[in-house]
């Protein structure tokens, strides 16, 4: 009788190739604030397929380098943004053997959110051109490549949904701000505006922020700047933000 085959050496001899492997990637919609309004980052490819296009940053899993999906997603964020340490949630994964013409692929989608002052944008071979774009304007005006225009409505909506019930746009903040600046920016990517003093209630009984000790001036009254707590960052309130009544 054949002596059974151990673990070990079944996984010696065995070999990936044996059966068909799709291309394997990771797309990101990375979202900042930035005159006033919700911006997405995209890039022009410098590469075919879809040599001109604008896309959605991202690239392919390097089995040397990356040990995990979010490694990639970190990775990618890296080379075009030099944020190191952004907020970034997995959305949604796509797959088909018509979505790259390259043959069957596979991408795992990614928000991310990062406060956009003092970010130099980078590019490689791979993009012509990386730029801030409305998100509106991606959405209604831009023909991205391959299913990019479906992956960045999937990561938006997903956007527009969580803020009603988490604290998730201070992530798209600078390091101190205003009350009335992160009002602002929760009815940028809400859409609409939000009741003020429900809205400071629920930000301040949540206890994610803390006052820095310094004072906004300028054109209006002194404003107390605020920075969020580690464990602010992702909040979860127990009912939804309002609108205005």
């Amino acid at each position: 009788m054949t002596k059974k085959q151990t673990e070990k050496a079944f996984l010696e001899s065995y070999d990936i190739h044996d059966f068909d492997v799709p291309l394997t990637s990771v797309d990101m919609a990375i979202f900042t604030v930035r005159s006033e309004k919700l911006q997405v980052l995209l890039v022009k490819r410098a590469q075919h397929p879809a040599l001109g296009q604008w896309a959605l940053p991202g690239g392919f899993i390097d089995l040397k380098l990356d040990k995990t999906l979010m490694d990639t997603a970190k990775r990618k964020l890296y080379e075009k943004t030099g944020v190191r340490i952004p907020y970034l949630e997995q959305v949604e994964t796509f797959g088909s053997q018509g979505r790259d013409p390259r043959g069957w692929s596979v991408t795992i989608s990614y928000l991310a959110l990062i406060p956009s002052d003092h970010i130099t944008l980078g590019k490689d071979d791979s993009s012509e051109q990386v730029a801030w774009v409305p998100v509106d304007e991606a959405e209604d005006q831009y023909p991205l490549a391959f299913d990019h225009n479906r992956i960045l409505e999937a990561c938006h909506q997903r956007l527009r949904s969580k803020v009603q019930y988490t604290s998730l746009p201070v992530n798209l903040l600078p390091n101190e701000f205003t009350l009335t600046e992160l009002q602002q920016t929760f009815e940028l990517v809400l859409g609409n505006t939000v009741e003020k003093k429900s809205f400071r209630r629920r930000i301040l009984d949540a206890d994610i922020l803390e006052a820095t000790g310094n004072m906004k001036t300028g054109s209006n009254r002194p404003a107390k700047l605020y920075r969020v707590k580690p464990e602010g960052q992702s909040h979860f309130f127990t009912r939804n933000i309002e609108g205005p009544r």
